[in-house]
């Protein structure tokens, strides 16, 4: 729906003002809704079977062109490309002196959108999330002990559809992107343990 706002908004297809706005400025430079013909040979692949079920798997975006630019599952980018927005937000907004949102609007973004009344009940599917909240496009941790991975009360973070994970830390000046092509419930499986490695190797 944002992606929609947008389109209708700044009159231009979603991606042209993303590459114009977010994805040119910051450097991201394989960032795209319509992945070229070289760029299609690099994308990762899920494994022709689930390794949980044993039954045949795969992600049809990979190799079906949309017809419009989806703001939910539909953009291609590179892991360093990831970490690259991923900075920009934990800066507040800005990166190598490219300022894209300001930093009460980032503000506003990771913070408790939902309130006491409203039940985040994703812990439920996903127990990494248990303890979170949702801001503006980020779910957004408002408790420890909750979630079954470690972190810490401010992080912000979003799953991707097909495996793809992002997550920063602003207490630990951390950012975190997780790429892979796991269609299957086995993602949730990567995403955590993902965190738990990465937060068992801090020393501080």
């Amino acid at each position: 729906m944002l992606g929609a706002v947008i389109e209708k908004v700044s009159e231009q297809r979603l991606g042209e003002y993303l590459a114009a706005n977010v994805w040119g400025p910051l450097g991201m430079k394989d960032a795209t809704f319509h992945p070229n013909d070289a760029q299609r040979a690099r994308l990762a692949r899920p494994f022709p079977n689930n390794p949980l079920t044993g039954k045949p798997q795969a992600i049809k975006l990979l190799d079906t062109p949309t017809k419009f630019d989806c703001g939910g599952a539909c953009s291609f980018a590179t892991v360093g490309d990831y970490v690259r927005f991923g900075q920009m937000l934990l800066n507040g907004g800005e990166l190598d002196g490219q300022r894209i949102l300001s930093p009460k609007t980032v503000h506003h973004m990771t913070s408790d959108h939902l309130g006491p009344d409203i039940k985040n009940k994703v812990g439920n599917v996903e127990p990494h999330r248990a303890g979170f909240s949702f801001g503006l496009g980020v779910a957004v941790r408002t408790h420890e002990g909750l979630s079954s991975v470690p972190g810490n009360p401010g992080e912000f973070t979003w799953n991707g559809a097909y495996g793809t994970q992002f997550f920063c830390d602003p207490r630990e000046h951390l950012v975190v992107v997780v790429g892979t092509a796991a269609p299957g419930d086995l993602r949730k499986y990567y995403r955590e343990q993902v965190q738990d490695i990465v937060y068992g190797a801090m020393v501080r």
